[in-house]
């Protein structure tokens, strides 16, 4: 006989992050024979989802992952399909798929998981937490005047929660609510659209040019319902009259190769990926220097073997010398102009133009993003270490984490229609005017009306203005790495002031950055990072 329901765990968010988790969670208990309650705490109408993945916004926002590389793990036991079985059977393994398509999806595999499980009673609570307080027998979370628990363990997925602005966007909140200018945020791209239609003739200013600005241009243009022929863009006439993306380095992110066949030509053999896994462990506990030495040493020969096909005549000095630079200056060596860097791009994602370094070693860490994530984050990684080996994944991501290369041929069409420009994308004096911002680089100048903001804040968790998080620092639950996220265990507990792990209390996702890498990914959602929580929980039950 089954064992009544004995403990009580607390959810506090969820989305993809959490769903994972609850499904690892889910096949754990039921081989162990436990009963468990679990209570959501989620304010999102679809919590499986996500606002990353709402299944109402607009369907031209796309994920940046091909279909053919979306592959999320489910318990064995739960009556779930694959992505690509469960999607549109016309969209080819090629396609990107749009963001609220995936957010369907996920809502489906929640509510299979509410109603299937007997040995899980699943509660959503939409409420949003206040505090957590501990007790002798537990968490109590505080929501207003009310208080629920107690709960034996507490897992906060707070995704990227909001932050306090940056002195910049601080003095843009302030000149935008005493003047006419406009300052509005990326997401929800739904709001923006909506918020669009009153743009007609103005121009708009984008802060940032990374994915989040391809969402944001799409929105501008196809969803104010513009469209795109062989013969370049047809204007619907509700487009904004220029829009301006900028940023401090003004290089737009490099597409991911076009086609399966393309892609194929950066897979790592099963020997380099073994040597990468095994160098990123020692690099995990070893010294800055040690680090940067090790993964060099891993990523020079693929490289290498890739562009001798590729690029015949690339040498093993300049593969370390572009590696170098990269530790040191992320980003620094790509000083084309922006159309530049655009058109090259899409010519050696479509396969017609070689390869440079930069591009072949993008592709290949985006390959070994897993065995980095599982070589990372088990380990306890000196501060210093944490820090260079962030740094470094975080500047690949202009290659490893490209959009599609449709919507990087989309924005050079745009370019050319004059609906985009990019004379200002690199770093622009920007002042404030009566009506909106003025922005000048070298001899260009240009006005905006409105601002975007589309940079992704910081993980620090010093800047969240949510009173759970920050009540969490208070009181010695929280503690942070220098310039980076939480301080948490491998298995997701969080680590107090005293450098002790916590009872009870875990956290996973973002907000716990450099003592877990590359956790913007999907599929990080639904590995082993979820799996050593779920496993952690049920031992200390047990």
């Amino acid at each position: 006989m089954e064992r009544q329901i004995d403990r009580k765990i607390a959810i506090i968010g969820l989305g993809p992050r959490g769903l994972g988790a609850l499904e690892a969670l889910s096949q754990g208990a039921k081989s162990r024979g436990r009963r468990l309650q679990i209570d959501i705490f989620d304010t999102c109408a679809c919590p499986g989802a996500g606002p990353n993945f709402d299944p109402h916004e607009p369907t031209h926002c796309l994920l940046n992952i091909p279909l053919r590389d979306i592959h999320l793990r489910a318990p064995a036991d739960l009556d779930v399909c694959s992505f690509g079985d469960w999607t549109t059977p016309t969209m080819g393994d090629d396609a990107f798929p749009p963001r609220a398509d995936l957010g369907r999806y996920l809502q489906q595999r929640l509510a299979k998981l509410a109603h299937t499980p007997s040995h899980l009673r699943i509660t959503r609570v939409p409420e949003t937490v206040e505090r957590l307080l501990r007790a002798e027998n537990g968490w109590q979370l505080r929501v207003g005047s009310n208080s629920h628990g107690p709960y034996d363990e507490v897992l906060l997925v707070p995704g990227q929660p909001p932050v306090r602005p940056d002195d910049q966007l601080a003095e843009w909140q302030d000149h935008a609510a005493h003047t006419n200018a406009e300052l509005a945020g990326a997401y929800p791209a739904r709001r923006l659209q909506a918020a669009a239609e009153n743009w007609a003739g103005h121009r708009v200013a984008v802060r940032g040019f990374a994915l989040s600005s391809f969402d944001v241009i799409r929105v501008l243009t196809l969803g104010l319902g513009g469209r795109f022929s062989d013969d370049g863009y047809i204007p619907s006439g509700k487009e904004p009259a220029c829009i301006i993306p900028f940023s401090l380095d003004g290089q737009p992110p490099y597409p991911k190769p076009e086609t399966g066949d393309i892609n194929a030509h950066y897979e790592p053999t099963p020997d380099e990926t073994a040597l990468f896994a095994r160098a990123v462990f020692e690099a995990s506990v070893g010294s800055a220097a040690a680090a940067k030495a090790l993964l060099t040493d891993a990523l020079t020969p693929p490289v290498q073997r890739i562009l001798s096909s590729l690029a015949p005549g690339t040498s093993d000095t300049a593969i370390r010398d572009w590696l170098g630079r990269e530790w040191t200056d992320p980003g620094s060596q790509e000083t084309a102009p922006s159309h530049e860097t655009l058109t090259q791009g899409i010519a050696m994602a479509d396969g017609s133009i070689p390869p440079t370094i930069g591009y072949a070693v993008g592709q290949l860490w985006r390959k070994w993003q897993d065995p980095l994530r599982q070589g990372y984050n088990p380990a306890t990684t000196p501060p210093d270490t944490a820090a260079i080996l962030v740094g470094f994944d975080e500047g690949l991501k202009r290659y490893s984490y490209g959009p599609p290369v449709s919507a990087c041929r989309e924005l050079l069409a745009l370019i050319q229609a004059g609906i985009v420009t990019v004379d200002l994308a690199k770093d622009p004096d920007i002042t404030l005017t009566d009506t909106g911002w003025g922005l000048t680089s070298g001899t260009h100048t240009a006005t905006a009306e409105i601002m975007i903001d589309g940079v992704l804040p910081s993980p620090d968790p010093t800047k969240v203005t949510s009173s759970l998080v920050s009540s969490l620092i208070h009181d010695g639950y929280l503690s942070t790495l220098d310039k980076l996220g939480a301080r948490t265990a491998p298995d997701g507990r969080l680590i107090d002031r005293n450098e002790k792990p916590v009872p009870g209390l875990s956290l996973l996702g973002r907000l716990a950055l450099g003592s877990v890498i590359a956790a913007d990914s999907l599929h990080d959602c639904f590995g082993k990072a979820s799996s050593r929580w779920a496993d952690g929980v049920l031992r200390r039950i047990d």
